[in-house]
């Protein structure tokens, strides 16, 4: 059945949980060297949906699931519990078309992939604000709170954001119960950390970190453009991505990973 089969499936699921697995284990990714964040995203999505489209067969396309799980099952890994004293699990949670109530949903979906009852580190990476509109406390809040009870909950240790000058990020920390852990600067935009934010992030122990993800690492139009070109025909318009997040195991006392991948949730447009 191939892709008629994965098209017929998604032509009738509500909602579609792409999972990519641990990259080490994909022969193909570890020759490649993508050149940015983005490119890595599309790969892995593209190869995900190849490989998963091609495994489908005449009994699952008479299925009808609400929630479609999209993975290459042989690239899934989860954590040793004996070794996750040993580990740190950290992720970067990208919103791209939802609401903060999807902050619970990616963090579940993590910590069962990975076989963990808690992550040790989310940063997260709101919906990107309008043109002319520039990001504020208000914005930020509900994302925060919701990372706030999960904390609470103990399903995460730290919280943390990414790319807030030293004014919001002072703003963040005053207002917020859960105190920010760290915060993410992209080096690209600014090839020395600003003097301001420094000062206040030494003075309430904030770790200052440095990444080069673009702004929407993965906007609609390139997950629909990415949908369409792996399985044909599929109405590849239907399907928003809501949220992205990626996920890194790193072993404490080495400082190398051991695994790392991609959880991805789109919702199809019934209308």
């Amino acid at each position: 059945m191939g892709t008629e089969g994965a098209r017929a499936l998604l032509e009738r699921a509500g909602r579609l949980t792409l999972q990519t697995g641990n990259l080490l284990n994909w022969g193909c990714l570890r020759k490649k060297c993508p050149a940015t964040p983005g490119e890595e995203v599309r790969d892995c999505i593209q190869k995900t949906l190849t490989e998963w489209s091609s495994k489908i067969g005449q009994d699952q396309n008479q299925e009808t699931l609400e929630v479609l799980e999209c993975t290459v099952a042989q690239a899934i890994e989860k954590i040793n519990p004996e070794e996750r004293d040993e580990l740190k699990v950290s992720a970067k949670l990208f919103i791209v078309g939802s609401n903060s109530s999807s902050i619970r949903d990616a963090v579940d979906l993590a910590c069962s992939a990975l076989g963990v009852a808690q992550l040790d580190s989310v940063i997260i990476v709101p919906p990107p604000v309008e043109d002319g509109t520039n990001l504020s406390l208000e914005y930020l809040q509900p994302y925060w709170k919701e990372l706030e009870n999960l904390v609470q909950n103990k399903k995460i240790v730290a919280i943390g954001t990414s790319d807030l000058d030293k004014t919001l990020l002072e703003q963040l920390y005053l207002w917020a119960q859960v105190k920010p852990s760290s915060n993410q600067v992209n080096l690209a935009s600014c090839c020395v950390m600003p003097p301001d934010l420094t000062a206040f992030a030494k003075e309430c122990d904030i770790q200052l970190l440095t990444h080069n993800d673009p702004k929407e690492l993965l906007c609609e139009a390139s997950f629909q453009e990415v949908l369409q070109e792996s399985i044909q025909n599929v109405r590849a318009n239907k399907w928003i991505p809501l949220w992205l997040l990626r996920y890194s195991v790193i072993v404490k006392s080495r400082g190398i990973i051991k695994s790392k991948g991609y959880i991805i949730q789109a919702k199809r447009n019934a209308s």
